[in-house]
This record gives structure tokens, sequence and C-alpha cells, in this order.
């Protein structure tokens, strides 16, 4: 009889070897399972070196699809997942049958409770795979004569199976690459908070995945997210913090987990990419789930967790402008049963500039710890610690209807000015499954940071003469963030049709105590001799005068503000039909405010109260296309105060959004959407009395996107994006109707791809080029000056081998004169960095 033989692949499919069997077999050599099989590497992720684990243990993993594959050799048993996550399998023998046990699975196949095949091949009996209670999914693959037998060895690219024969103790051994794109990720949590493939979403969301940010070496938020259509850079705060435009609205709010953690909108500091899995950009109001948010998107960090096997790994980047930046990331089981992990990754960075005198350290560290409590109970706590210093720097000026014509390292501030930032970060998320279609979740996170800023900062330029005006300015603050989140989901079917019901609600509290100081000359035109001097942006003198002590500033602010919200949701992801799919959720939110001015010794109150509904339908006519449809609102709390003393009416934002979605032969995904956003109650000067707002005002935004990413051919990865938008005023008192809005450029443009060696002796060569154009935008509300477009060229080589890799990127190659950002107006233009290399080497042990 023919000798079968397969293999097992585990990435987003799981392919599970089949060996066949002889006449005859030498029983004097015993056969090995696989535990016996001794292990170079340390994870699954290793061993195939491509789809990273994006899925949190507390999820159970989808299988989608189960099917046979037959080959010339044997047959292979192919599970899909709806996540791209990492299937890992258990073995033993029972008998004749090879039993493999899939852990934190759930089977979901669209026409069937499970798998069977009788006599799939020769030497075959049988095949089944079946759910099992607790989340595990069973394969068992029963022999005529013999169980079979799987072994698994390391190698330079995936994975080797040596399948030993029954009758033999020679092996054959088959490399195994993978089926899925590296660059394609097929589902995501952020736009439903449950498990959600792509293609089942009526709204735009887009992934940056590991294997992105690991070929271009990212270790900033914007640089990941210049992959993204319709994603923008707002205000950097003196390049030290990521504030992000969506679709043309400032402010985006950024999660961590699918949990809110920035204030008011505001990025706070620098994240640090040591424990990033992946990036999440939800684009459109988000209000159902997250509350009171800008009508544009949000971004969602998802972040390493714990791994079931041993897992170390360290990297080191060195490049231009004395960077350099080590880094750990160390996981793996802590009990010999596995129900406890943990997850330790740290990272240190030191860093000068291009800019003249601009420098900076980081320090972070983020431990994660879980723990399988029981068969249906899970918890993991989260915690992580960042220091953040470095100089404050506001860029250089615009002039006339452009920007100053001056070398883009000229610093305008005074030696000295820094930001210093201290975040701490815990919470737990915490789950149970009643059954299979039932369970709960519960997660609370409280957030920390203390900043101190201080700072020689530009308000004003005399474009006759070149003197730049300049006040000192010196701020404190302590944000504080407490969260609790709750939700119950549950699978249940009304007839023929299926639900995925989602019921919850979330309590947040955020403090903001400000204290903001300045010399009494700060916002006075007049003054001749100023406790900050001028500087001549053409011939710059720094430090001619000692910057004022503390006791020398006036306090113009020390007040504290505390935000209180309730927010009560339902959503229903209801399957019709196999191929027909709707989407119905709404949310309830309270919001209370209180300002407490210390120095004024006065208090104001005000409470507000929104309902943010959705509704989205999907439409499959073939399996590969979603064509969809959906109305969103969003709501978020105005800052303004009216000439009463009240405080402003809630903004609110209305979505119309239509999009096809392909899946091309799980390699590759492309979405095309259409949008119209308007943006209600924006806070105007009050025509009657300037120093009040009113809450008339309104913007809409209007664009086209197109995001693609994937694998064309094997080792060739894609991921490109292009964006119309159209963000314009519509209503204002103090700004004419038309204006656009700064930062928004109607045309931006981006393009990764790698191709790496899959043969020959220079197998795991690779080589990267990146193209990333942003046309021109306005640099502040009122249009009075123009940030010019540009294209930027990025390149990359490097060479992967089994467990380290090492490689030079490229940024800027072609040394491209552009601009960032206008944070905050005329003063305030943030310069692109000129070429810049950074070399890195990167082992797995």
């Amino acid at each position: 009889m023919d000798r079968f033989f397969g293999v097992l692949v585990v990435t987003s499919s799981l392919l599970i070897a089949i060996p066949g069997w002889a006449e005859e077999r030498d029983r004097t050599e015993p056969i090995r399972g696989i535990r016996e099989i001794p292990r170079a590497a340390t994870s699954v992720k290793e061993w195939l070196g491509q789809v990273p684990d994006t899925t949190s243990p507390i999820a159970p993993i989808q299988i989608t699809s189960v099917r046979l594959n037959r080959t010339t050799s044997g047959t292979e048993v192919i599970l899909e997942t709806a996540t791209g996550a990492t299937l890992q399998a258990e073995t033993q023998e029972d008998g004749k049958t090879l039993v493999a046990a899939i852990e934190n699975a759930v089977l979901a196949l669209p026409n069937a409770n499970s798998f069977a095949s009788k006599d799939p091949i020769a030497g075959i009996t049988s095949i089944t795979v079946t759910q099992q209670p607790e989340n595990r999914v069973e394969i068992r693959v029963t022999g005529d004569r013999e169980v079979p037998t799987i072994s698994v060895k390391p190698s330079s690219n995936g994975a080797v199976l040596a399948v030993t024969a029954s009758d033999s103790g020679d092996e054959e051994e088959i490399t195994v690459t993978g089926r899925s794109s590296p660059y394609r990720v097929p589902s995501a949590s952020t736009a439903t908070r449950t498990d959600t493939p792509l293609r089942d979403i009526p709204q735009s969301i887009q992934v940056v995945p590991q294997q992105v940010l690991e070929d271009q070496k990212t270790v900033r938020l914007n640089d990941a997210l210049r992959n993204v259509s319709g994603v923008f850079t707002g205000n950097l705060f003196g390049g030290t913090q990521e504030n992000f435009n969506i679709r043309g609205f400032n402010d985006a709010t950024t999660l961590t987990d699918g949990i809110r953690d920035s204030y008011a909108g505001s990025g706070l500091t620098l994240r640090d990419f040591a424990n990033i899995e992946q990036l999440e950009v939800l684009k459109g109001p988000a209000s159902v789930l997250y509350g009171n948010v800008e009508p544009g998107g949000v971004i969602n960090i998802v972040t390493k967790q714990p791994l079931s096997t041993p897992f170390y790994s360290a990297d080191l980047l060195i490049g231009s402008y004395s960077f350099y930046r080590p880094s750990f990331d160390f996981s793996g089981p802590l009990t010999p049963d596995k129900a406890v992990r943990y997850r330790l990754n740290a990272a240190y960075e030191n860093a000068g500039s291009f800019r003249d005198f601009v420098n900076s350290e980081h320090v972070f560290v983020a431990p994660v710890l879980s723990w399988k409590i029981g068969d249906r109970t899970d918890l993991s706590i989260n915690s992580s610690y960042l220091y953040d210093r470095r100089t404050f720097d506001r860029g250089i000026p615009a002039f006339g209807a452009g920007v100053a014509d001056i070398p883009i390292n000229r610093f305008l501030g005074e030696r000295g000015d820094f930001r210093d930032v201290n975040q701490f970060r815990i919470g737990y998320q915490l789950q149970h499954r009643f059954n299979d279609n039932l369970r709960i979740r519960n997660a609370f996170r409280f957030l920390d940071t203390y900043e101190v800023v201080k700072s020689a900062t530009a308000i004003g330029l005399d474009e006759t003469t070149g003197e730049l005006s300049r006040a000192y300015f010196d701020n404190a603050n302590r944000f504080k963030v407490f969260l609790m989140q709750t939700d119950l989901v549950s699978n249940f079917k009304t007839g023929s049709i299926n639900h995925q019901l989602l019921l919850g609600f979330d309590l947040q509290r955020d403090t903001l105590e400000g204290l903001f100081a300045t010399p009494p000359d700060a916002f006075d035109a007049t003054f001749v001799d100023r406790f900050t001097p001028n500087i001549n942006i053409f011939n710059p003198i720094y430090n001619t005068r000692p910057r004022p002590s503390r006791s020398e500033l006036e306090l113009r602010r020390d007040d504290a503000t505390t935000t209180d919200g309730l927010g009560i949701f339902l959503q229903d992801q209801i399957a019709l039909t196999d191929n027909l799919k709707l989407l119905v959720g709404g949310r309830f939110d309270t919001i209370s405010q209180r300002l407490r001015d210390k120095l004024t010794n006065s208090e104001t109150r005000q409470a507000d109260q929104a309902f943010s509904p959705r509704i989205g339908l999907v439409y499959q006519p073939i399996r590969p296309i979603s064509l969809y449809a959906s109305y969103s609102r969003s709501f978020a709390p105005n800052s303004g105060v009216q000439a009463d003393g009240s405080l402003l009416e809630s903004t609110r934002g209305t979505q119309y959004e239509v999009g096809v979605r392909a899946e091309l032969n799980q390699q590759f995904t492309a979405t095309l959407a259409a949008y119209q956003i308007t943006k209600t109650n924006v806070a105007t000067t009050d025509p009657n009395d300037q120093a009040f707002s009113l809450a008339i005002g309104e913007q809409r935004s209007r664009g086209i996107e197109l995001d693609v990413a994937g694998t064309l051919i094997p080792g060739w990865n894609v991921i490109a994006s292009y964006s119309y938008t159209n963000a314009e005023i519509t209503r204002s008192n103090d700004l004419p109707v038309g204006n656009t809005i700064n930062n928004v450029p109607r045309h931006k443009a981006s393009l990764w791809t790698t191709y790496e060696l899959q043969s020959s002796g220079l197998k795991g060569l690779g080589f990267g080029l990146g193209l990333f154009y942003v046309g021109d935008r306005a640099g502040d509300l009122d249009n009075s000056f123009e940030l010019p477009s540009y294209l930027r060229t990025d390149a990359a080589i490097f060479y992967r081998q089994r467990n380290w890799r090492a490689g030079i990127n490229f940024q800027n190659l072609f040394n491209t004169r552009y601009f960032e950002t206008s944070e905050i107006g005329r003063t305030t233009v943030t310069p692109g960095a000129p070429l810049t290399v950074v070399g890195s080497f990167s082992l797995t042990f």
C-alpha cells in the first residue's frame, strides 16, 4: 500500500498531516509523539514566521470552514478561522485514532454543527471535527490499522513536518509555508466589540498588522498610520504627543484593547510600540460603543498578550541623529498546566534630532499576567509605566502664504525647553462563559499621567524684520482616567435567523488638574523689554536673558475639571441569510461636567444626554464581495462657555457611508468607501462678546477612500491607500464659510511593499519600498497660509533567518523638504525629517 502524508500549518488555517500505512512495519523502533520532538524554536509564531497572534486569549477563535484538500500523496484537513489568529493543537493517541485538541476555539460553520468524512483516502477510515465543551474543538483521524503519528520540527521558513510511516522509521520532510498573508487581517473587534470578520462590518475599518510595523521598523504612531487612508497628523504639542485627524475631524480618540485611554481627545504622550500587536482604525462615528468621541473615528491599539509556550526576543535599533533603542519581549507559562502566563515588554530609547538642541529620553515597561481560573473563566491583568522627556519644539513659523524659507533644523525656542511625562496604567479584563452561547465580560482601567511643560513659545512674527516674539509658559497638569466596562454577549436563533446580541454599560470619570503660569507680558504685544526676548528667525541668538523663575510668573489658570459619564448600549448582529447581514445598535449616554476655578473660587457645572444610533446592512452577492451601507451618529462635549455662564451644548456628528469590500483567496483585501459626515453645534465666537462662544457652527466632510492589503505572490506583500477628503466649514460666526479644515489635504496616498526571496542561496533576503504622498493643505482655519504637497520615499533591505533578522531602513530616501503639520497656527509648523537611516537587529531564542 502506498504511503500518505500531509502537512500541519498553524496560522489562519490549520492543516493536519495524515500519514498512510504500508503492509509491514519495523516494530523494534518506537514512534515518537509530538511532545518528544526537540524544539529549537520556542513558539508557533516563530515556526511559521507569519501572522502573529492578534487574538486575546479571552475571546474564543471562530473556525468558519472545514474542508479536505486531496494531494498526490495524501490529504490535508484545512480549518479556516474568521480572525487570522493562531491555532494551537495538542495531540494524543486513542487506539487507532489520532486526536488533536484545539483550546479556546468554537466551530462556526455556516450550515452544520460538525464535519465528518468517511474513508477519505486509503488507510484512513474517518476524519471528524466536532465541538466539545469549554470552547474546545476536537479533530479525530482514525486509521484502518494503526494510529497516525505527526511530529513537528522548526525550519528556516515556517515548519518542517517529519512524517513517520507505520512500517518504517524513515522520515519524509515537508517544508510548510503560510496560506494567509501577513499583511491581511480578516477580522477585528473595534467595530462591534465582538470578534467579527471585516467582511461582515457595514463600516470602514482598516488594520495595520504587526508584520507591517516590523518591516517598516515603526516606533511612532504617526508613521504607522501613514498606511491608512483618511488619517492625518494633528497637533503634536511641540513634538511630544500624538494627535490625529480622521476624515477631517480633529482629536480622534485612542483606545487600548478596546478601552479609551485619552482625555478629551488628547493623545497625552507618545505611545511605545514594544507591546503593540496591531492597530485598528474604525472610521466614522463610534459613539454607539465608545461614548463621547469625535465623528471622524477612533484608533484602537491592540497589545501583545501572554503566550502558552516560552518566547524570548530582543531587538536593537540604531539610527541617524544618535538614535538608539533596545527592547525585549519575554513570554510563557508560569505553571506546569499553563493556566498562569506572563508577558513582559520593555524598551529604552535615547535620541537626538535633525532639529538643533532637540533630544529625548524614553523608558517603557509593560508586564501582563493572564490566569485561566477555570474551564470557563479567564482573567488578564495589564499594566505599564512610561517615562518620556523631550525638548518642547514648536517648529518654524509661516511666512506670507507659505512657510518661512529657513533651514528646517533651526530651533526657535530656548535651550532647556522640555516636556516631562510620567504615565502609569493598570487594569484587568475578566471573562466568564456560562456556555458556548453566553458570556459576560468585565474590564477596568486606571490611567494616571503627570506632565510638566516649560518652554519659550512663539506668539507672533514680524515678517518685515524676522523678529519672532515669544512668551514663557510653565504648565503642570495631572490627568486621571477611571473606566469600568461590562457587557454580555449572547448567540441565539429566532427561527432560521442567527443573532449575536451585545448588551453592556460603562462608567467613566476623567479628571484634569491644571496649572498654567506665564510672565505678565505674555499676551501684551506693547511690551518692549520682554521676560522672554524676541529671536530673529534668520539670525537666532539664544539665551540672551535668564528664563524667569516660578515666583516671577503670573498664575493664569489653576483649576480642576471632572467629567463623569455613564453609557448603556445594545447591539444586535443579525444574519438574516448566509449573505445578508444587519447590524443595528443604540447607546444612551449621560455626561456631567464640573469645573472648579481655584483662582476665582468659583464652580461651573453642566449635564448633557445623548442617544447615538447605528444601523448598517451588508449584502454578499458572492462570497469574496461585500456591499454595505450604514448610518451612524456621535456626540462629544463642548468646552466653550456662553455669555450667561452656561457651558455649550455637545457637538453632534452624523454619517452616511456606502462601500464595497473584496477578499480574494485569503491573500488580498480591498475596501472602497464613500461617506458624508456633518458635525453640528461647533463652538464659534459670540459676535456680541468675543470672550464667549455660541454652539452654532457646522463642519462637513465628504470623501472617497481606498485601502488594499495582502500578498500578490508568495513573498510579495503590499499595503496601500488613497483618500479624497473635502472637509470644510459650512456655518460659522467667525470664519468664512467654505474654508477648508487645517491639515486636511484633498488627496493623500500611500504604498508600502516588500519582497522576500523564497528559494536559492539568498532565501530570506528581502527588500522594501514605500511611497507616501500628501497634498497641499491649509495651515490654519483662517486659510491664511498653506503647507505644500510632498512625496516621501522610504526603502528597506533585510535578511531573515530562523531566529534572527537584520535590516536597514531608509526614511525620506531622497531628502525631500516637507512639513508634517501645523499645530496651532502660523507660528507652529512642524518640519519633516530629512534622510534618516535606521539599522536593526532582532534575535529570538
